[in-house]
């Protein structure tokens, strides 16, 4: 990701780093509507020191890629099963579940209307971007493909800059995830397994921008 500084909107940062959406839906900080704000405006709004908020986010940074394998075979591997696979299950009972809150709970002034709709343009963007890597993408870098792959790459960046959206949009019409009091059993799953998707997402992102694909525009083709 770029670099951390108090010069940072929320927005990027909750969008490229693993972990900082969470941590800023703890202080209270918007990153979807207020997104723009820079980091330091948004830690004084919140009542957080500037300088104590930027530390929480280097840790997360240092952090974020110390699970994911370091080959690139065995990270290609890892992103389509723990990433690609997950994401097609998990949406496939998240869609759902959320027409059923909306449809249950539409009245309630903390219903998240509009839900299953982001998530279902999500799922649709997300498959055909899954799907690209899987059969172009990924094949030609373990191919050890050279001159043509920096189009498809560079495609996919831009793709996730469409996923991040989604997820901005997730993130608005659910009202930061914050569940109302005395939410239902369905709803509580609900905002549950949508705070896993989307971190998840965050970091399957950021293992691809950030990890992977400078491998080959950097020409370190190291399969």
């Amino acid at each position: 990701m770029t670099d951390l500084s108090l010069e940072s909107t929320v927005a990027t940062i909750a969008a490229e780093l693993p972990g900082a959406a969470e941590l800023f839906r703890r202080y209270g900080i918007s990153f979807c509507c207020g997104g723009k704000m820079l980091l330091s405006e948004a830690a004084l709004k919140a009542g957080i020191a500037p300088s104590a908020l930027l530390t929480e986010l280097e840790t997360l940074k240092r952090s974020a890629s110390r699970d994911a394998p370091e080959e690139t075979a065995d990270l290609i591997a890892h992103l389509l099963h723990r990433y690609h696979q997950t994401h097609r299950a998990e949406l496939a009972w998240l869609i759902p579940l959320a027409q059923k809150v909306e449809r249950v709970h539409g009245g309630h002034p903390s219903a998240p209307v509009g839900l299953s709709q982001a998530l279902e343009a999500l799922r649709d963007e997300l498959e055909s971007h899954m799907m690209k890597e899987e059969l172009v993408l990924f094949p030609m870098m373990q191919r050890g493909d050279g001159a043509t792959i920096s189009y498809p790459i560079a495609q996919m960046r831009r793709e996730h800059d469409d996923e991040v959206e989604h997820l901005r949009t997730i993130e608005h019409v659910t009202h930061g995830l914050i569940l109302p009091d005395g939410a239902c059993g369905s709803w509580t799953a609900l905002y549950t397994g949508l705070r896993k998707l989307t971190e998840d997402l965050v970091t399957h992102m950021h293992l691809e921008n950030a990890v992977l694909f400078p491998r080959f525009e950097a020409g370190l083709q190291t399969i």
